[in-house]
């Protein structure tokens, strides 16, 4: 199962909140996603802050300041967002930065588990972050994205 961090999960709900519930032009502030959500501020915070460095989000300065969208959500894929955010991407479950699984020298499942890792970064490297949201609401773009074959 994919483990979104809560990083990658508030920087989500910031983006969907930005492009589903603000007009074009109108900015969201940190405060208002947290109010919304019920997420801590200083996470929240620091994920539109790193979204804004990387140029998904482009910040205004000032008392009404706040955030807008920078980057068009159909351009924005699932693993760059992620790979702002999170420090061990691409880790697989037997070999990591922390050195590799007690088990590896005797597992049986090295191999697939592998492959499994890459198809899954090969499709998380495509799949956009709108497509990801259209998903729970159109059956066409789910089939789509499930017919991935690598």
């Amino acid at each position: 199962m994919l483990k979104i961090n809560k990083k990658v999960e508030y920087a989500l709900m910031a983006l969907k909140f930005m492009a589903d519930e603000k007009s074009q032009g109108e900015l969201a502030s940190a405060r208002e996603v947290c109010d919304k959500f019920h997420t801590p501020f200083d996470t929240t915070s620091k994920v539109m802050q790193a979204m804004n460095n990387s140029g998904i989000l482009q910040s205004v300065k000032g008392i009404k300041g706040g955030y807008i969208l920078a980057r068009d959500l159909n351009s924005l894929t699932y693993m760059e967002l992620a790979r702002v955010l999170e420090k061990k991407m691409g880790e697989s479950l037997c070999r990591g930065s922390e050195g590799n699984c007690e088990l590896l020298k005797d597992c049986n499942i090295v191999a697939p588990i592998e492959r499994l890792n890459i198809t899954l970064n090969q499709y998380l490297d495509h799949l956009t972050i709108k497509e990801l949201f259209n998903m729970a609401f159109n059956s066409t773009a789910y089939q789509k994205q499930t017919s991935f074959s690598v």
